[in-house]
């Protein structure tokens, strides 16, 4: 579903492309820190580090990673 007419969309575009590619980069990367900080903030206090990169690689990225072997992998190269 799209409620956003194309005026609007495409105004959003212009803005966005008028920022040079190092400050939309940047835009981006803030973006992602803030979903971040959301998802960690919404998890149960209490979980171990490997449980909070867990659920956040499963939260943030869904079906498009294994998250069990990236799980597994924490552990592995946590007893290094």
């Amino acid at each position: 579903m799209n409620d956003t007419s194309k005026e609007i969309t495409d105004r959003m575009r212009e803005l966005l492309l008028s920022h040079s590619g190092a400050e939309r980069v940047l835009m981006g990367s803030r973006m992602f820190d803030a979903a971040r900080d959301m998802v960690i903030a919404s998890l149960p206090p209490g979980l171990s580090e490997i449980e909070i990169k867990g659920r956040l690689c499963e939260r943030m990225y869904g079906k498009e990673v294994d998250v069990s072997g990236f799980v597994a992998h924490l552990r592995a190269r946590s007893e290094i």
